[in-house]
């Protein structure tokens, strides 16, 4: 490609030549690739909307509580005492990523990221309603302020403002839960003002950035576009154009009819520019591998219905590698690949041996700070802790009560022994273990406790008996 060819990497496709704002009309889309984003565009509107409504055993299927450091993914609650599993799932969630980046490309922003599919699949195609495709957008566009124009401006922005206010609505059941947002919302705005001004402040956050921001999230914000830099090389399947076969010795020409263009050198592209008009994020796929494009297939699906008027095979702008176009080598599965799959394997196998070793019951006891031992008659040494029993499942557990398997002693509750901890809740207090001195090794013993749902024991834990050291 000539150096004045290459005069498009010095601006991104969103900003014009005088560095201001160029506003984006796209073709409405059509085609194979757009009914099958679509499909799964609608199975992924679904799945985001509905998670946080549906329960499993009791808990919300996805739920990120940030403030209170409790999260739920597909019906399994963690606790802060779970963060190690949740920070795991993450990692493997990036490397997951990252893998079919490598392979595929930028494939998750244009078929599965919640910002294009809102976008595309919601605001644009009630942008399409409302004020029409690419050519009747930019002729309101241009039009002064006449009733016609005030008029759909005010329906579409008012529709766009119910939908981030929804949308709003969806994103705080992730963070604090749908039961609680039901409860707010049946105790009405002005008992949760705090909420209200969350809600509203979510809801500009969704409106400004489908409204004004759009494609440049893509763009500018987002930094998985820039990842793709670094992981993408020329084995990795893109959406690509065919430069062999659409530039040919003699570069594109526009169409004539029963012209010979391979006997003339030139190439399959006619150089219509609707690959152009139909990209999301205004840019020209023939100029190569580009940062705002997020393989969305639109150009694939306009190119190939040209392809099909003019008798020429489809397939120039199409899912390939550069060394599939150039050298017509076909995808293998290269190192390093298998190396991004094998740290996946190996990060999985690590989380389900974690999650089938974890406890329904969290169980920790503490020495209280800043207390010593007492000495009791009989020889009895006796310490003082606090314990914390996390319920991780979503019924009650009954009857629970501790006992010593380590020595010999006993331990008493300040409470009825044989308290419940209810599902999804965490019990505390304070408990005093007494020990015969001669039961003990030394100054500062390691005990054994088990906690006991009747007679089942359901976990156990450890904690430091401090005893006087003239004593060992």
């Amino acid at each position: 490609m000539s150096e004045d060819n290459e005069n498009f990497r010095d601006s991104i496709g969103t900003i014009d030549k005088d560095g201001k704002r160029a506003w984006v009309f796209p073709k409405k889309p059509s085609g194979k690739f757009w009914k099958y984003r679509t499909y799964v565009s609608y199975f992924l509107l679904a799945f985001l909307i509905l998670s946080p409504f549906i329960k499993i055993n009791g808990n919300q299927f996805m739920m990120f509580n940030v403030l209170e450091r409790r999260f739920n993914v597909f019906g399994f609650p963690f606790w802060p005492q779970d963060f190690h599993l949740f920070v795991v799932i993450m990692i493997i969630g990036v490397i997951f990523i990252a893998l079919f980046t490598v392979a595929f490309g930028r494939i998750f922003c244009g078929w599965m990221c919640p910002q294009t599919i809102f976008l595309e699949m919601v605001f644009r195609r009630i942008e399409f309603w409302i004020d029409g495709d690419r050519g009747a957008q930019k002729k309101l566009d241009r039009q002064k302020w006449d009733a016609k124009k005030i008029r759909k401006r005010i329906l579409k922005w008012t529709v766009f403002l119910i939908i981030s206010f929804f949308i709003a609505n969806v994103f705080l059941a992730y963070l604090i839960g749908s039961d609680r947002l039901y409860q707010y919302i049946t105790n009405g705005p002005l008992q949760h003002i705090s909420t209200m001004v969350s809600l509203m402040i979510f809801t500009g956050i969704f409106y400004f950035i489908f409204v004004w921001f759009r494609e440049q999230v893509c763009i500018i914000a987002c930094p998985y576009g820039r990842m793709q830099g670094v992981l993408l090389d020329n084995k990795s399947i893109i959406v690509a154009y065919d430069h062999k076969r659409g530039e040919s010795e003699n570069g594109r020409k526009k169409f004539r009819k029963n012209e010979d263009r391979a006997a003339l050198g030139h190439g399959d592209c006619i150089d219509c520019f609707q690959c152009v008009h139909v990209c999301p994020t205004n840019i020209d796929i023939r100029n190569g591998t580009q940062l705002e494009c997020i393989n969305c297939t639109a150009c694939i699906d306009e190119c190939d219905a040209i392809m099909e008027k003019i008798n020429l095979p489809k397939g120039l702008i199409r899912y390939a590698s550069e060394d599939e176009i150039t050298n017509k080598e076909k995808f293998r599965f290269t190192p390093r690949l298998k190396g991004y799959t094998a740290i996946l394997v190996i990060l999985t196998g690590i989380l389900v041996g974690m999650l089938f070793l974890r406890n329904d019951l969290e169980a920790n006891i503490l020495r209280l700070p800043g207390q010593l031992y007492e000495h009791k008659e009989g020889n009895i040494i006796s310490n003082v802790y606090t314990y914390k029993l996390v319920n991780k499942t979503s019924k009650d557990i009954s009857d629970v009560s501790f006992k010593l398997l380590s020595h010999k002693g006993t331990i008493k509750l300040l409470r009825l022994k044989g308290f419940t901890v209810s599902a999804q809740e965490m019990a505390e207090g304070t408990l005093f273990i007494e020990i015969d001195n001669s039961a003990l090794n030394g100054d500062k013993d390691n005990l054994k406790i088990g906690i006991y749902s009747g007679d089942e024991k359901i976990e156990s834990t450890t904690a430091r008996f401090l005893a006087p050291r003239s004593y060992k």
